[in-house]
């Protein structure tokens, strides 16, 4: 891959890989494996292993956001970072809904549509760098609701609560689609300019 560069213009091989952005990104991974320990304990269904396992992945996915703002606060942004970011996301979105499939708390369907978009943009952000489209306001949205409606469903939430569950991954669902679309129009636009 190519040297590219920081926003204060200087090449992102000057920035050391070892940083505090890339470190909070690598936590993010190895947190993966610990939120789905913590979600099987007793078959999923006991409450304080389930709690456990919504404070691990609240936390990694503020470290999401943490890691970001600094690498563009502090000029930390590396190549190694901007492959292994997108990876350690969808690492942890990818285990939580499949973790939730699993044990029968969301549609395989609804699991199935979030990964394809997630990994088919992905890989192409990671593979297709003369197309690449800037993440818009509806993918960082996007992003949110997904967020918010995992964590719901993670916890052990009373009965009462589960049409506002369903509600927000409906509108997660429906923006992961929007979005992904979006995108590929935006990508294919960008090819169609430049050839």
């Amino acid at each position: 891959m190519t040297a590219s560069t920081r926003e204060d213009g200087r090449p992102a091989a000057d920035v050391p890989v070892l940083n505090i952005a890339n470190v909070l990104t690598v936590l993010r991974i190895l947190l993966v494996p610990v939120f789905v320990v913590m979600f099987f304990i007793a078959g999923a269904q006991e409450s304080w292993w389930r709690v456990g396992a919504f404070v691990v992945f609240a936390v990694a996915m503020l470290t999401d956001y943490v890691d970001g703002y600094l690498a563009r606060r502090l000029g930390l942004v590396t190549d190694f970072g901007k492959i292994a970011d997108p990876i350690a996301d969808k690492a942890l979105i990818s285990a939580a809904l499949i973790s939730l499939s699993l044990v029968g708390e969301l549609f395989w369907a609804v699991t199935v549509v979030v990964l394809v978009r997630e990994v088919g943009i992905t890989l192409w952000r990671l593979f297709g760098v003369d197309y690449v489209v800037a993440a818009s306001k509806g993918g960082k949205l996007k992003t949110v609701t997904q967020t918010l409606g995992v964590g719901m469903l993670i916890l052990p939430l009373p009965h009462w609560v589960w049409p506002a569950e369903w509600v927000v991954m409906g509108i997660a669902v429906a923006l992961t689609v929007y979005t992904g679309v979006d995108y590929l129009v935006k990508a294919r636009r960008a090819a169609l300019v430049r050839s």
